[in-house]
């Protein structure tokens, strides 16, 4: 079956500055794939190539079929993304953001039923800005998820929530994922990874240094640990130019 998310050969430089070189990746129907990597090593400018909101230096790219590049308004509505902060709509209450979002969609989940599924019921009538940290994670995804996506952006969506928050973030994620939907998230959160994830990618550098499942890393060097797999990994990386 062919991937719904594919970049082979992907790059993308500002001027001089080579930021990826040469990235190969893929991720099918109902899989979950962790893009790791260092500070700078190119994560998020391969997530906004992926999602349509930058343009690529050169390489091939296909989301649902189609080049995000010059895709339409009927592919964007088959894309969920739920960016790493943002800070819109904050006066707006939850319930009218959802419902105004649907309308925005040929065939939009309900949104009460958004609201029961992410645990949102709640506080639907609180304007977003007075939201907790953990609400507001929720609450982004459930606006990924009102147009019924195929493929799904997270970028490092967890980032300061407490435990709680996070594990019930991350069993909604994988309920998603059971859906059918290729679900691609960016993470420096090794628990994260090995809790969401079906694969995980590496990238250093701008290149793909690893890619497959936790466990092979972790054989790869000798370590049960993910974590430990993955720093001894990123040392044995250590003179790759930038």
């Amino acid at each position: 079956m062919s991937p719904l998310v594919r970049a082979a050969g992907l790059r993308m430089a500002y001027g001089a500055r080579e930021v990826l070189r040469g990235v190969d990746l893929d991720v099918h129907r109902g899989e979950v794939l962790a893009l790791l990597g260092p500070n700078g090593a190119g994560k998020s400018t391969t997530m906004e190539i992926l999602e349509g909101l930058r343009r690529r230096t050169s390489g091939t790219v296909e989301v649902l079929g189609r080049d995000p590049g010059d895709a339409d308004d009927a592919w964007r509505g088959r894309v969920g993304v739920v960016l790493q902060s943002w800070r819109d709509h904050a006066d707006w209450p939850v319930d009218a953001l959802l419902r105004h979002v649907a309308l925005y969609h040929d065939d939009p989940a309900d949104p009460a039923e958004l609201t029961a599924r992410f645990g949102l019921t709640d506080f639907s009538d609180r304007r977003v800005r007075e939201l907790s940290g953990g609400q507001r994670r929720r609450m982004d995804l459930a606006l990924a998820v009102a147009g019924r996506p195929e493929a799904l952006f997270l970028d490092e969506p967890t980032v300061g929530l407490d435990p709680r928050s996070r594990r019930a973030f991350h069993d909604a994620v994988r309920s998603i994922a059971a859906e059918g939907v290729a679900v691609l998230a960016t993470t420096h959160d090794m628990a994260e990874a090995e809790r969401i994830a079906d694969r995980i990618a590496v990238l250093v550098a701008g290149r793909i240094t690893f890619d497959g499942p936790g466990e092979e890393l972790a054989a790869e060097h000798g370590t049960g640990s993910l974590e430990d797999a993955y720093l001894a990994h990123l040392d044995s990386r250590e003179g790759i130019a930038p």
